[in-house]
């Protein structure tokens, strides 16, 4: 091939990849890259001080490059990016799923959609469209709106017409469906056990709905499907990502990787030979930049993506094609109507929130006779999760209210926390109890000492215990806040 051939492969190599950075500007590499064609770039928790901060990091990037793809990972749940460092002000998928009023649905996405089109995003990895139907999913849980797929896919579609309304592309994920199993992708390979049958009755029906409503993008999952292929993994696989996912499900948008890095696929296939058999199998973008951000990856990446042109293990016409799916997309983004951000969103985020809670004894007397002590229990949170981000109940109480209170990461402190409490009311907060049992174990010794005791759960709500239970279906600020302002009687 001539020069000009290689330095055409090397833009459309450019123009599939995803990567992130550090830093809270662009990098003089992530310019010089952008200037050379680098088609889109991926925001994380790092990169964000707050909206306006964004606003300019945005501008800075198209600088370079007018028509980039700016992504980011903004579920508006427990999985926040732009509210990281504060929590998220909306109450979650899970919740809105609880409530099961599509329409709320849609005006929550609508306001989050504007948000981010101010801040210059483009490109939402979102909305979640897995079935959690395995309660020990470790990775999915309250990012989804619930275990029913008919519910899920209405609220996914919901999701998609408010963001895509506000001129952000949005991204279904994690396909063909992440919600069945127990292990997390980010540390291993899950297996799905399902067959073809049972997946159109439950994983792939919000991916069909999703697909009707128009939605932009949509995200591999980095998980075995034997019934649909033996062999690969979703992301690196044809008749998952071209056979299913563009023939019989009939999707014409942008096919983009989870990160490309996951050790569910690095470890096995190394990132450049992942990188080369995703596209090959049809996906559109990769996603990379959670661990390696680094202009060494970017670059290594895109040599990998030319060199297998070269030796034949990637067509041309598929990266040509890939490239215009991208350049497709990025024209979609510029020419979406924008609308600037509501300052009623604030107040409709909380209102969800408080729609969403459910108390096992509606009886039960609000607010509390006193003060109350706080024992929070602490899971081990999954990567999607960033780690900055703030959750619990104490710290928005405590602003009503003179609340005291800890946070136990096992069961060690857990006499002192009760010795505490005596002569107030208690305040149990757990987050997932029935995938830990150490904080069952705490909970239950817990309410046998205090069976006045209230437990609030802020994850994916299982058997209740004790007298009187509120499930929040999420772990955001917004959660935090209107079970805060119920216990102290103060909205």
């Amino acid at each position: 091939m001539d020069a000009r051939t290689g330095v055409e492969l090397g833009s459309m190599a450019d123009a599939v990849l995803q990567p992130g950075f550090v830093g809270k500007e662009p990098p003089p590499w992530l310019r010089r890259r952008l200037a050379e064609g680098l088609g889109g770039v991926a925001l994380f928790a790092r990169n964000v001080v707050d909206r306006d901060q964004v606003a300019a990091l945005t501008a800075a990037l198209r600088a370079e490059k007018p028509d980039v793809i700016v992504a980011i990972d903004e579920e508006a749940g427990d999985v926040t990016r732009i509210d990281a460092h504060t929590g998220s002000p909306w109450p979650g998928n899970l919740a809105l799923g609880a409530i099961d009023d599509p329409a709320l649905t849609r005006d929550v996405a609508c306001h989050i959609g504007r948000d981010l089109a101010a801040a210059g995003i483009t490109l939402d990895y979102a909305p979640d469209a897995d079935v959690n139907n395995d309660p020990n999913n470790p990775v999915i849980g309250s990012r989804a709106f619930g275990a029913e797929p008919d519910r899920v896919a209405r609220h996914t579609a919901a999701w998609i017409n408010g963001l895509q309304e506000a001129g952000v592309a949005a991204c279904a994920k994690h396909f063909p469906g992440h919600g069945n199993t127990s292990v997390d992708s980010h540390l291993d390979v899950p297996l799905i056990k399902a067959g073809r049958a049972e997946l159109d009755a439950l994983e792939l029906v919000p991916f069909r709905a999703a697909i009707a409503a128009g939605v932009q993008a949509v995200m591999s999952a980095h998980l075995r499907v034997p019934s649909l292929d033996p062999e690969m993994p979703a992301t690196l696989s044809r008749r998952i990502m071209t056979d299913l996912l563009r023939g019989e499900l009939g999707f014409d948008g942008l096919i983009v990787t989870d990160g490309i890095e996951m050790r569910a696929i690095s470890d096995r296939y190394g990132l450049a030979n992942a990188t080369v058999l995703a596209l090959a199998a049809g996906a559109d973008a990769i996603c990379v930049g959670g661990e390696h951000a680094d202009e060494e990856t970017a670059i290594m990446l895109r040599d990998a993506i030319v060199a297998a042109v070269h030796a034949g293990e990637l067509s041309e016409e598929r990266l040509a094609d890939a490239a215009a799916r991208v350049a497709r997309l990025a024209a979609w983004s510029v020419a979406a109507p924008k609308t600037a951000p509501d300052p009623r969103a604030a107040a409709l985020g909380l209102s969800a929130a408080r729609r969403a809670l459910r108390i096992s004894a509606p009886d039960a007397l609000f607010p509390l006779a006193d003060a109350p002590h706080v024992i929070e229990f602490q899971p081990q949170l999954n990567l999607a999760i960033a780690p900055e981000t703030p959750w619990g109940l104490l710290a928005p109480l405590a602003e009503l209210v003179p609340a005291t209170g800890v946070r136990l990461s096992s069961p060690d402190g857990l006499p002192d926390a009760l010795t505490a409490s005596i002569g107030r009311p208690l305040v149990l907060v757990v987050r997932d109890p029935h995938r830990y049992p150490w904080m069952t174990d705490s909970l239950k010794g817990a309410l046998s000492v205090r069976p006045d005791a209230i437990v609030v759960e802020m994850g994916v709500p299982a058997a209740p215990l004790g007298d009187v239970h509120i499930a929040t279906f999420g772990a955001t600020a917004a959660a935090g806040r209107a079970v805060a302002e119920l216990l102290a009687g103060r909205p």
